[in-house]
């Protein structure tokens, strides 16, 4: 009973804690624009049924910012729907956390369903190392509620590979759950990452040559009705969104990317980065690449179940290293498969730790290897990460500055515009369309109180930036430190040339905050102070964890900070003073003209 009730906390841990990754991370960067962005515009200004062509360019962020390729908006499209009944429900909802929080969830989904595969292919103990080894990675949880394409595809890839696990059924069973997989495969290909074709080819070569599939039966059959399913759901899709007659986005992205070779302009990397530094970070916890995946391949007892699990997704990334352009979310799909391996290999040193000393200290060392990446997770990469959207942070601070600047005012009952530069950088951390205010935003519930008519630029050319013209016409600004001194520079210039009085009043600007990021981790020495910036960020989390995982008191929760300061003071006796912090530097400025 207590070992089940302990699985099913297992199982429960994994969308736990991908809603707990996003709590403290609720913000995007600047790959994850398109499709957030796109939820946006949907759930905001919805499908257009008329003037369709004039209403997306004037409405929609996706005519002015196009991107080098386009993209799906199938993904959007069903977040935007899935997220429907929760707006409806409560018309205030951080819309933005709830179509996060839709994917984040199906992908922990298909990662339980992974695992419960995995349970009645290799074992309950295998399962529960899978779900351990999971829940200690960092990557695959923080990034599951990210709306990058590769985490569109990746839950279906994850449901797809749980199919097609060796487990003990007849061979109808088997080839009716691998032309489901086929199928899965096809389709996520097809509509968000064209990288899956490959991914599915070795899938379908391997199961092929080890005779669990026949050409007839299920290959041919799943690639047709894959591709027609796939394409019937991105060319209407996307033909209407875009505006282009037919549009296929994906094959797009292929012969842009692939094709014309325009992939390697965003860096290159040596044909071994996917084994040397992507899938070493990915799994996190080195002893499932150096002990656990070579134990279950080395064991006659385990390697069969292994080698079909690993075969086809090593043999993907493999193939995928030819190309130069690489990014660790290529490959996140196999995973699962890597990680599967490395439980498998640990189910067998566990179920043997009696039998042998060595397995007994390598079953310690799996342990402990597990505890130390789960804490490196939670309170080294997760706290890094939470700073790293410090665009987010300076417009929330500059809408509070805003509307605590008008209180102060006498009440006015015409309309206060304000307007808003938003610049390169803070549109890449964070600043989204959610975050920002309606056009017509009541400061309070007070209808004495003024409105505010708020306006937001996003202009890039820095031709039109180096002029003082250019920047009277707003009342804020979000620019980097260096942008931030070039402005007033420009303003001090304009102040002595011959513009009029009102005109040299109106150039001058003030900084209003300035907002920290993260620059990287920093080896605490013995004998080094801790840095302030490097524990706001800490404190942070810690008080989020307090306030709403326990609704504790803002008293409760300084208490709750001061036992994790002695902690960390504690800790640093046993490690004769050697630390890891967050290192934080001035990334944006909130400025206002005077």
């Amino acid at each position: 009973m207590w070992r089940d009730a302990g699985y099913v906390l297992l199982l429960v841990s994994i969308p736990a804690l991908v809603l707990v990754h996003l709590s403290i991370a609720p913000y995007t960067k600047v790959e994850e624009s398109f499709h957030i962005q796109a939820i946006h515009d949907i759930e905001t200004y919805g499908i257009p049924a008329r003037d369709v062509p004039n209403v997306l360019r004037v409405e929609y962020d996706h005519f002015t910012f196009p991107g080098a390729v386009p993209r799906t908006f199938a993904g959007a499209v069903a977040l935007s729907g899935l997220s429907s009944p929760f707006i409806w429900l409560k018309n205030d909802i951080n819309r933005q956390f709830t179509a996060r929080a839709i994917l984040g969830l199906f992908n922990a989904f298909s990662l339980l369903s992974f695992a419960t595969g995995l349970r009645r292919t290799a074992g309950r103990t295998a399962a529960v190392w899978y779900l351990l080894f999971q829940a200690s990675q960092f990557h695959v949880i923080y990034y599951a509620s990210r709306t990058l394409s590769n985490m569109f595809a990746f839950g279906m890839t994850t449901f797809a590979l749980a199919t097609l696990l060796p487990e003990p059924v007849n061979s109808v069973t088997y080839r009716k759950r691998s032309r489901l997989a086929l199928y899965l495969l096809t389709i996520a290909g097809i509509v968000f990452r064209a990288e899956l074709a490959l991914f599915l080819a070795t899938h379908t070569l391997f199961l092929f040559a080890t005779g669990r599939v026949s050409i007839q039966r299920e290959i041919l059959p799943a690639g047709i009705l894959g591709l027609i399913l796939g394409l019937s759901i991105t060319v209407p899709v996307d033909s209407f969104f875009w505006q282009q007659m037919p549009l296929w986005p994906e094959l797009a992205a292929f012969k842009f990317n692939v094709l014309a070779g325009q992939a390697s302009a965003w860096g290159t990397h040596p044909w071994h980065y996917y084994f040397s530094n992507a899938m070493p970070r990915l799994l996190l916890n080195p002893l499932t690449y150096l002990i656990g995946i070579p134990i279950s391949l080395f064991q006659p007892a385990t390697r069969r179940i292994t080698t079909s699990i690993l075969i086809p997704s090593l043999t993907y990334v493999l193939i995928y290293s030819a190309q130069p352009h690489k990014e660790w979310r290529f490959i996140v799909y196999a995973i699962p498969p890597l990680t599967a391996a490395a439980a498998i290999g640990t189910s067998y040193i566990w179920t043997h730790r009696t039998k042998s000393f060595l397995y007994r200290l390598l079953s310690l060392g799996m342990i402990g290897s597990t505890l130390v990446s789960f804490l490196a997770s939670s309170f080294i990469l997760l706290p890094a990460s939470s700073a790293n959207y410090p665009g987010a942070q300076a417009l929330n601070a500059l809408h509070t500055h805003a509307h605590a600047s008008i209180q102060n005012t006498t009440p006015k009952t015409d309309p206060i515009p304000i307007s808003i530069h938003l610049g390169n950088l803070a549109c890449q951390t964070g600043v989204t369309r959610f975050l920002q205010l309606p056009h017509h935003h009541q400061t309070t519930n007070n209808t004495s109180t003024p409105q505010i008519t708020w306006t937001y630029d996003k202009t890039e050319s820095p031709r039109l930036k180096s002029t003082s013209t250019f920047w009277l016409q707003f009342n804020y600004a979000l620019l980097e430190p260096t942008e931030a001194e070039k402005l007033q520079s420009l303003s001090s210039s304009s102040a002595s040339s011959d513009y009029n009085s009102q005109a040299r009043y109106s150039l001058n600007w003030e900084d209003v905050e300035t907002i920290y990021g993260f620059a990287g981790l920093r080896l605490l020495k013995p004998g080094d102070e801790a840095t302030s910036n490097s524990s706001s960020v800490e404190e942070r989390i810690l008080r989020w964890i307090y306030l709403y995982l326990y609704s504790g008191s803002e008293e409760s929760a300084d208490g709750f900070v001061e036992l994790w300061n002695g902690f960390r003071e504690t800790a640093r006796g046993v490690t004769r003073g050697w630390w890891v912090e967050v290192r934080m530097e001035p990334r944006i400025v909130v400025l206002r003209r005077i």
